[in-house]
């Protein structure tokens, strides 16, 4: 049984051919027309002409994601978002970077969809194949290192990584 209606279902079959054909073919320098063809799925993306998102990204549920000006979605990063994933101003997610928004209830014989949303805070930088869990936000100004394991949040204004990823030092103001 799947815990999604009809016509998400039908919605989400016509984004992976979308997907998988124009947003995936598009020029690399094109990223207005490929955050067009997200805010026509239902993105929330104030300002497409202001937001980066390269073509081998993917997106599981357009309609499931905020993107405000200047945040970034680079090469390979996969946006696994069965809960809503926002990204704030200026938040970057490098390559092959995969932002997970669902798990299972494992205690559960029938092991139901838990699903929780993603929050990348203001100027946040989530660098080269971090994994980040459902439920987590990232702080304003944060900095996670690459293949860091995000389970948990981070704090704003803080350099964090590791497996788990945990705070290390403080992040100073960009110059």
């Amino acid at each position: 049984m799947t815990p999604y209606s009809r016509r998400e279902i039908l919605l989400r079959w016509l984004w992976v051919v979308v997907q998988t054909t124009l947003f995936r073919w598009s020029p690399r320098p094109w990223h207005g027309f490929r955050t067009r063809l997200l805010k026509l799925f239902g993105a929330d993306i104030p300002e497409p002409r202001k937001v980066v998102v390269f073509p081998s990204a993917q997106v599981t549920f357009p309609w499931k994601l905020t993107l405000e000006p200047r945040a970034m979605i680079g090469r390979h990063a996969r946006i696994y978002n069965l809960a809503h994933v926002t990204l704030r101003y200026g938040a970057n997610i490098s390559q092959h970077t995969h932002l997970c928004a669902g798990t299972h209830d494992y205690t559960q014989w029938s092991m139901p969809l838990v699903a929780k949303p993603i929050v990348i805070g203001a100027n946040a930088w989530v660098a080269a194949d971090v994994f980040v869990g459902p439920g987590v936000t990232i702080g304003e100004l944060a900095v996670i290192g690459a293949r860091s394991v995000v389970l948990k949040d981070q704090p704003a204004h803080m350099v964090c990584a590791g497996h788990p990823c945990r705070p290390l030092k403080p992040r100073p103001d960009p110059r």
